[in-house]
């Protein structure tokens, strides 16, 4: 079964994928080059695999990056302010039917107020929604794109410590979220997972770090199998067992875990798990590790008519996020036409 008018699913057609640009204002600066670089390779991944780029930057980097990008990149320059890059987060969910789907936010609030948010919390509505050929559908309710994972049936999973972190939505309750997913989602079924937790990771454990569907309604999960003497060992097993118990019946596909460590020593929260889908694509983050191998085999297995294409992800995880976390995809017939046709002539600045 294939539910429409709900969340769609991130293997469905991609026409582009939103990124906001590091800039020096960040906490990037201390690794600004490397992380530019690293944008760069998802910029021309992305192009490669048939989707243009919507780069929100501040007006004064425009040159700079225009520089960088070669004439035909299809990149589309949107001049915007925002507190960080993480676009999983801010930028606009979209829903279906396919062949008109609109885009639903949900509140930003820096991951439970842990960080000020205000500028991202805007970007919707003041930058992304008049792209798009759908209005914007708001809620008030606290939520993150990358708490959240669908798969073709409507099936959505989330995960207990990201939604009852009392600083989103104080005590709402399952019911309640259930009643706002149904209402802006439209999911048929939602599960909350209890286990699984990266060290390190500031959105109290979001479902794009642990726990991923394939098209074919498998699981990729974030495991450490690799790792049994590891921290996050007992957590990742009770994760995958958890799997087993509410989600029976689908294959499972076991990540490898890497270690890796800041300059102080604090460990890093760096997931296999954090991959985007685009189009034919898996762009997968990989961190220069010995188990970097391994992952890329274990995801060719559950994406077998996908190519995987591994992307240096190494700068972004000293800033605790990855690969998924800094994209949102951006579903075919969402933007408007003359968006999509300018995002086709090659690098542009939008007006």
């Amino acid at each position: 079964m294939t539910v429409t008018n709900t969340l769609i699913p991130e293997w469905q057609a991609t026409e582009a994928v939103i990124l906001a640009w590091p800039n020096d204002g960040t906490d990037w600066a201390p690794w600004i080059n490397e992380v530019r670089d690293t944008y760069l390779s998802v910029i021309r991944t992305v192009n490669a695999n048939q989707a243009g780029i919507v780069l929100l930057c501040r007006e004064q980097d425009m040159p700079d990056i225009e520089a960088r990008l070669p004439a035909d990149a299809k990149v589309l320059l949107v001049a915007a302010q925002y507190d960080d890059t993480w676009a999983r987060d801010f930028a606009f969910l979209t829903c279906g039917p396919l062949d008109a789907p609109f885009p639903v936010e949900f509140t930003f609030n820096g991951w439970g107020n842990k960080f000020d948010a205000s500028q991202d919390n805007k970007l919707n509505q003041t930058y992304l929604a008049p792209l798009c050929q759908q209005p914007l559908r708001s809620s008030q309710v606290v939520a993150e794109g990358g708490a959240l994972e669908i798969d073709a049936t409507g099936h959505l999973l989330s995960t207990a410590s990201c939604m009852y972190n009392p600083e989103r939505n104080g005590n709402m309750s399952l019911e309640e979220y259930q009643t706002a997913f149904s209402d802006m989602l439209g999911y048929s079924e939602f599960t909350v997972l209890e286990h699984g937790h990266l060290e390190g990771d500031d959105t109290d454990g979001h479902i794009d770090t642990l726990v991923r569907f394939t098209p074919e309604g498998n699981l990729v999960i974030q495991a450490a199998q690799n790792r049994p003497e590891d921290s996050h060992y007992d957590g990742l097993q009770a994760l995958v067992q958890e799997c087993l118990a509410k989600l029976p019946g689908r294959e499972q596909f076991l990540l490898p875990l890497p270690a890796i460590y800041s300059a102080e020593g604090d460990r890093l929260p760096a997931s296999y798990a954090n991959y985007l889908i685009c189009n034919r694509a898996v762009l997968l983050p990989v961190y220069q590790q010995p188990e970097d191998a391994d992952a890329i085999a274990v995801l060719q297995r559950a994406f077998p008519h996908h190519n995987i294409v591994p992307v240096n992800c190494a700068s972004l995880v000293q800033q605790y996020g990855s690969l998924h976390c800094i994209t949102m995809q951006v579903p075919c017939n969402t933007f408007k036409p003359e968006v999509v046709k300018q995002l086709n002539k090659g690098v542009t600045r939008y007006v």
